[in-house]
């Protein structure tokens, strides 16, 4: 029994290894989301290129008309809401002779620093980084063959931004990939035919992205123009799959044609609470997915925001308890400048978010969504994960009175992580009273929110 047994297994073991991946998207989607995506919560998106030296967007507009990433398309592009804002800024600061293309001579990154990048993000309790390749701009922060003479080691900074900070950040622990977009705004092939542009810029700029870094994440965006049958979406994914380095762990989102996000790819994405305009607040997504954000209402740095464009520490660690409570990861972005510099601003609030995981972390990391948690709502102050055994209950306002939580049985501890107070409790018949305990500024375990740490 036990020879057949070992037999089995093996057999298993040799099928999984075997599975091939077609290119389509019923094989596609069969893939499994790596569980280290699942269990990290918290990554850093990082918006960084040409759009980093202009560094400016108006910050009274829709959500997507605030992004200094989208410089150049909302200078030029008279149907945008925001156009006579951009193109004013951009002749009176430039002029009209001044082009898009003239700012690479500014943007040197002069003050980089990748192993100090790499220490804001440990510092913040993120387990994961993200870092723009190559955003819509077509300008790349690795020397891409595809890109000859648009990318920063052939002109501007002169260096290989991309592979100097995935060194750094894999060197202290971290995961890190690649935001990639698959159009190029003012690409001439791209403009004249798609189809010649997959085939000789886009998918080899791809695969060489992969071969090169060996990414952990390859999220793509820029997709809406055409579907993924014309982006060859599933014919790359398959290649991914099978036959990359990366095959076994890589993770991917669901940009990759304009019918398919929160439908196909990998995990699933928000963007300030919205998919496709809709908004996803309060939604329990039963599929792995992220919210991305910036910590201001841009991802690429604005020097137009001001103290009140951002979010506070507060918010920020409110936002992640929701999403990860909600069965999600938040990918928060900041956006460097131009010099290669990580505004102090976003640095602090990065370190608040790290003191608050540092004590509570073990109720995000590694965690799901309670199945008999309460529908989230726009005043929900109290959200819930779990953990093998353990129940995790987040207070995001200091509870006053008992709580009451139904649907447990078997209590056997609640404790308040963070401190060795005595947390005083009552369960019967499934219900759960929580009486919180009373603290002092001398005994409290942390600001923002509070966790109680029921062991069933």
């Amino acid at each position: 029994m036990k020879r057949i047994l070992i037999v089995l297994l093996f057999i298993a073991q040799v099928s999984f290894a075997q599975k091939k991946y077609e290119a389509n998207w019923s094989s596609i989607d069969s893939r499994p989301v790596p569980a280290w995506f699942e269990d990290s919560k918290f990554g850093i998106f990082i918006h960084w290129g040409l759009f980093s030296v202009p560094a400016w967007a108006p910050t009274k507009a829709s959500v997507y008309e605030k992004y200094a990433e989208w410089y150049w398309w909302r200078s030029l592009d008279p149907k945008a809401e925001t156009y006579p804002m951009f193109n004013e800024f951009h002749q009176r600061m430039y002029g009209n002779d001044f082009k898009y293309q003239d700012f690479v001579k500014d943007f040197k990154a002069e003050l980089f620093d990748p192993s100090a990048w790499a220490d804001v993000f440990v510092q913040s309790g993120a387990k994961y980084v993200v870092l723009t390749s190559k955003h819509h701009e077509g300008f790349t922060l690795w020397p891409s063959a595809q890109a000859w003479n648009w990318n920063a080691m052939d002109v501007g900074p002169h260096r290989d931004l991309a592979g100097d900070l995935i060194k750094a950040v894999r060197s202290k622990g971290l995961r890190m990939g690649y935001y990639y977009s698959l159009y190029e705004w003012f690409n001439p092939i791209y403009r004249s035919d798609v189809n010649r542009y997959v085939d000789e810029h886009m998918i080899p700029q791809l695969k060489d992205l992969v071969l090169r870094y060996q990414p952990d994440v390859v999220w793509t965006d820029g997709e809406w123009d055409h579907p993924s049958e014309t982006w060859k979406s599933t014919e790359f994914l398959a290649w991914l799959y099978n036959d990359s380095p990366v095959k076994d762990y890589v993770v991917v989102n669901d940009r990759w044609g304009k019918e398919t996000r929160s439908k196909h790819g990998g995990i699933y994405t928000t963007e300030y609470d919205l998919v496709h305009d809709q908004t996803s607040v309060g939604q329990k997504i039963n599929h792995p997915w992220e919210e991305c954000r910036g910590i201001g209402g841009s991802f690429g740095y604005n020097r137009n925001e001001n103290l009140a464009d951002y979010s506070t520490s507060q918010e920020l660690i409110h936002i992640l308890i929701d999403k990860v409570a909600r069965g999600g990861n938040l990918l928060l972005n900041i956006g460097p400048t131009a010099d290669g510099r990580i505004p102090v601003i976003m640095q602090q609030r990065l370190k608040d978010m790290g003191d608050w995981l540092k004590v509570n972390g073990e109720a995000i990391y590694d965690t799901r969504a309670w199945d008999n948690a309460p529908t989230v709502t726009a005043g929900t102050k109290i959200f819930y994960t779990r953990k093998g055994t353990n129940l995790y209950v987040i207070c995001t306002q200091f509870p006053e009175k008992p709580i009451s939580v139904n649907g447990v049985a078997k209590v056997k501890k609640v404790s308040m992580l963070g401190t060795s107070q005595k947390v005083m409790y009552k369960a019967a018949g499934g219900n759960l009273q929580i009486q919180p305990p009373v603290l002092t500024p001398a005994t409290n375990p942390s600001n923002y929110a509070w966790v109680f740490k029921v062991e069933l």
